[in-house]
């Protein structure tokens, strides 16, 4: 894949005020073997597959995008929760750091430790700056990275943090309320970080049904990323 060829296309979408939408796919709930039937009930509208999970089995994640890749011509890049579940087989990879967090695994050890997979690797590398915000429940990022969520009250702390990532070379910045969160970003959090910065911003968790999604759209949410809904129906 071509350098900062996803970064481009981003770009170039937002110019044109085109809207992406990724599903997410966690490898230890997906069935390989439904890959095609899967892929068939998903939105005309999807324009990406991200997969990767808060815990995930050694190898399933490179089984899932296999399967995945057999069936569709869509990007499909990695999400992954640490280093163990970095692929090649994927199209690129969210390289995240999760700045909301003062846990230093998931700030930049884990980063550390994937170099010697991604140096010289094919996929394209996405800087993230991943912020975790209240979703309702304790979600599985929570638990793993041993980091607490920002509460939706505090909107100018959740701005504060998507600058300073976009301050410190990050090229995309993610909203995350958790898998299954009860509760999605609110929407004036989403209007106030893309007023703020300059780089495209994904917003995901807790978006369950259209009127959720067009709410993160027109909020201002360039990406926006679904998950439990789609492997539940």
């Amino acid at each position: 894949m071509g350098k900062n060829k996803f970064i481009s296309f981003l770009n170039t979408s937002i110019s044109k005020k085109e809207k992406q939408l990724a599903i997410l796919i966690d490898p230890d709930v997906f069935d390989n073997s439904e890959a095609a039937y899967f892929l068939n009930k998903l939105p005309a509208q999807t324009t990406h597959l991200f997969v990767g999970g808060s815990t995930v089995e050694k190898d399933k994640t490179e089984a899932t995008v296999i399967a995945l890749k057999k069936y569709c011509s869509l990007p499909v890049f990695l999400f992954p929760g640490d280093e163990s579940q970095i692929t090649q087989s994927a199209d690129g990879i969210l390289f995240l750091s999760l700045i909301s967090g003062r846990n230093p695994e998931y700030l930049i050890e884990q980063q550390v430790k994937s170099v010697s997979k991604l140096r010289d690797s094919s996929l394209e590398i996405m800087p993230t700056g991943y912020l975790l915000i209240e979703g309702g429940n304790k979600s599985a990022v929570e638990r793993v990275s041993e980091t607490k969520p920002i509460s939706q009250d505090d909107i100018q702390t959740i701005v504060d943090t998507a600058l300073a990532g976009e301050y410190l070379g990050m090229k995309l910045i993610y909203l995350e309320a958790g898998s299954g969160a009860k509760n999605p970003v609110n929407t004036n959090i989403i209007s106030a970080v893309k007023e703020a910065i300059n780089i495209p911003l994904f917003v995901g968790g807790g978006i369950k049904n259209e009127m959720q999604k067009k709410e993160a759209y027109a909020a201002g949410a360039d990406l926006v990323v679904m998950g439990t809904f789609f492997e539940n129906k």
